[in-house]
């Protein structure tokens, strides 16, 4: 039988990609004293990887494909194929950020002020493209973790990654710049998908994956409305593209049948009862395929 080799991203990405899968229809468990991770689909043979080595495996081939960010992708210069962006983190949808960042009270205040100073950083490469950029001189320092606290002791400035920022503040540094964005990336060798069969099985799994992602943060929304109250329900009704609206058996009456953002229902349901709508039932999205 024929079986996609998937990585999966092990550290902060890890819980986040899971539950992802989950929602896109795939149940993956892993086994803490092993590297490879049971799946209910037997066309996939997944491994745990670090995000920080995913493209180079993809890249080699030990790998079909796999999930990373496009900071390591531009970090290792892996050469492989990107298949579609998948916008969440650790902590939900979006992007994360790398930042120059230096203690409050420090004097650098753009990439000019870094001229012979040390950075430490774990996105080595990422900095060094980002001084030149600039034109700047300085010691960039491969920092194996915990590199909020090497300044002002170690470094005097450090490039790091954030999703809100909180860490940042909480050790007491100041951001100055924004040295990359990036996001989750699926990727794939080249000669994966080359292969018919391998591409057909990672345009499957994208597609999947992208509809949980479309979901996250939106409900389901159905209710019952007279045909001459049906268009002040409208009014009131935002929809992803346009309400659905079925015939019921008593000819009076419609079924209205919507997505929300989930955080506007509350408004929304109020403001649909005065419209003289009745049966409203909110349900849950797993995905959302357009």
């Amino acid at each position: 039988m024929n079986a996609l080799r998937l990585g999966l991203p092990k550290g902060s990405l890890q819980e986040a990609t899971l539950r992802l899968f989950d929602r896109a229809g795939w149940r993956i468990s892993l086994n803490s004293r092993s590297y490879h991770a049971g799946s209910d689909d037997p066309e996939l043979s997944c491994l745990v990887v670090r995000a920080q080595e995913m493209a180079r495996y993809v890249a080699s081939g030990a790998l079909d494909a796999g999930l990373t960010g496009r900071d390591w992708v531009v970090e290792t210069g892996a050469d492989v194929r990107e298949v579609v962006e998948l916008a969440y983190a650790k902590q939900g949808l979006g992007r994360v950020r790398w930042v120059l960042a230096v203690p409050e009270d420090s004097a650098i205040h753009s990439a000019r002020d870094l001229e012979g100073k040390t950075i430490a950083t774990e996105a080595v490469r990422i900095t060094e493209r980002y001084l030149e950029r600039h034109g700047v001189r300085a010691r960039v320092e491969f920092s194996w973790g915990a590199t909020e606290v090497k300044v002002p002791q170690l470094a005097d400035a450090i490039v790091e990654v954030t999703e809100t920022g909180a860490s940042l503040r909480a050790h007491r540094l100041r951001e100055v710049e924004t040295v990359m964005e990036s996001a989750t990336v699926f990727i794939a060798s080249h000669e994966a998908w080359a292969d018919p069969w391998k591409r057909s099985k990672i345009a499957q799994l994208t597609m999947l994956l992208e509809g949980a992602i479309s979901a996250m943060g939106k409900v389901g929304l159905m209710l019952n409305v007279r045909r001459e109250d049906l268009a002040g329900v409208l009014e009131v009704l935002p929809a992803l593209q346009r309400p659905t609206i079925s015939a019921l058996s008593d000819p009076d009456w419609v079924a209205v049948n919507t997505i929300l953002d989930e955080d506007v229902v509350r408004n929304i349901v109020p403001r649909l009862k005065e419209r003289r709508a009745h049966g409203l039932v909110e349900y849950p999205l797993n995905k959302i395929v357009l």
